[in-house]
């Protein structure tokens, strides 16, 4: 399955591009494109516990599945008043 990644703030500098895409097997999950992305970059694997996913734009927990085509983006910890 093909999907596009979406980085953000010190995520996008590690990772060096605001959106890749890549292929992760059927029946991934949010998970598995994490882990995808953390082997091909591993300074980045340390920030997996600050993160939040979406997938499509939608808020979506870590064990929930993607599906080709799909858009998963990994967001840092928001702050502000």
């Amino acid at each position: 399955m093909r999907i596009t990644i979406l980085a953000f703030a010190k995520l996008r500098d590690l990772v060096g591009a605001p959106r890749l895409v890549r292929d992760v097997p059927a029946g991934a999950t949010v998970e598995i494109v994490w882990q995808t992305l953390a082997g091909e970059f591993p300074v980045a694997a340390p920030y997996r516990a600050s993160l939040s996913a979406a997938v499509n734009a939608a808020y979506a927990k870590f064990a929930a599945p993607v599906s080709d085509g799909d858009e998963v983006a990994f967001l840092p910890p928001v702050s502000g008043g």
